[in-house]
């Protein structure tokens, strides 16, 4: 969970650098590693989203003071974005601030394909990651979760224009969104550097929002774990990512589920594994013994003569499939235990049983095999 590169390192700037600093270098990175100048090459690919999600910490006012203290381990339970499982497309739209505008470097080089009006972005998804424990993964359990998130604008309804006004035709594209020029034999199209593709503008930005149509807000999230979950499971919870800037879908929150070991039990599948100790008396003559299970204690039937090692199933004490079908069982391996410490009384008993054996057996022991 916590073997991610140093951001500083992956953007390659000083600890202390500016948020202008932080900004130039992921721009120049992004242009580089960016997929479409890159086509098929995977290794870019990953580059990209990891360079992006250095920039989404560190350039957030919350987010970075909690990196540079803590580190990786810092930002646990703390909502990302998730650039594991967005699209290019979906990355644009997180920095459209980035790769629009007059003084991008991306603005010719993508022109072709976010040239013009576009229709309704999807808000960004968030990713959190979550530690449960064992019996709660088994069981099924709900969490309640905190984070911050980006909603349309109350004031403005997001709409960015202060309350009664509105957007008006941007001048510099008459609306259309997308700007061309000649460049020799091609004529390339762009985004708008005036309105950044949208073909209106805001001429009285909201005083909540500033004209971004969206504010940081708080909230709390229920999210019902199902039983049976494994460690490293992604989740999805639709819709509950940040709200879209321009009417659109709401994103996916993702929680990466981590569980927490259980000094008694361990999984295989959907059967649970444990050891339980049994004295001598016990594996030989036969035992019922009370056994821990994730429902709470059970009675388990050892056989006469069971030998250390053997393992004995309950039927029906596993975990639930996560999909609900079926359920595994509880496997007891015993461990029988030898007395290092015997009372005068407990070695005559022993002596004499070991005699009893010799006689019943009729065979000669090892010495006298070899030397008899």
């Amino acid at each position: 969970m916590d073997d991610k590169r140093d951001y500083y390192d992956l953007l390659g700037v000083d600890r202390k650098a500016s948020s202008e600093d932080i900004r130039s270098a992921y721009r120049k990175l992004a242009l580089k590693y960016h997929p479409d100048r890159n086509p098929n090459d995977k290794e870019a690919e990953t580059k990209f989203k990891a360079i992006s999600e250095a920039y989404d910490v560190l350039s957030d006012d919350k987010k970075r003071p909690l990196y540079d203290q803590y580190g990786h381990e810092g930002l646990r339970g703390q909502a990302q974005r998730d650039y594991q499982s967005a699209s290019v497309q979906d990355i644009f739209e997180a920095f459209g601030d980035i790769f629009g505008g007059s003084d991008s470097p991306f603005g010719d080089f993508f022109g072709v394909s976010r040239g013009g009006r576009r229709g309704p972005s999807r808000g960004a998804s968030l990713r959190v990651e979550m530690e449960i424990d064992f019996k709660e993964a088994a069981l099924g359990t709900k969490r309640t979760i905190e984070l911050q998130r980006h909603e349309r604008c109350g004031t403005c309804s997001g709409s960015g224009a202060k309350p009664g006004t509105s957007k008006s035709t941007c001048t510099t594209c008459g609306g259309r969104g997308s700007v061309a020029r000649n460049a020799g034999f091609f004529m390339l199209q762009s985004a708008c550097p005036s309105c950044g593709g949208e073909g209106q503008k805001i001429t009285s930005p909201c005083a909540t929002c500033k004209g971004e149509g969206l504010t940081r807000v708080k909230r709390e999230i229920e999210v019902s774990i199902p039983a049976g979950i494994e460690n490293g499971t992604r989740m999805r919870v639709s819709g509950q990512g940040e709200q879209s800037r321009d009417g659109g879908p709401a994103g996916d929150l993702y929680c990466d589920i981590y569980v927490r070991a259980h000094e008694f039990f361990q999984r295989h599948e959907n059967d649970i594994l444990c050891e339980i100790p049994l004295n001598f008396s016990q594996a030989a003559l036969g035992a019922e013994i009370e056994v821990p299970t994730l429902q709470g204690k059970s009675l388990l039937k050892v056989p006469k003569g069971t030998a250390s090692g053997a393992l004995l199933r309950m039927r029906g004490l596993g975990v639930t499939g996560v999909n609900g079908r079926g359920r595994g069982d509880q496997i007891v391996r015993v461990v029988v235990s030898v007395p290092t410490r015997l009372t005068k009384r407990q070695e005559e008993l022993l002596s004499e049983f070991s005699k009893i054996e010799q006689e019943q057996s009729g065979r000669k022991n090892l010495w006298e095999k070899f030397f008899g």
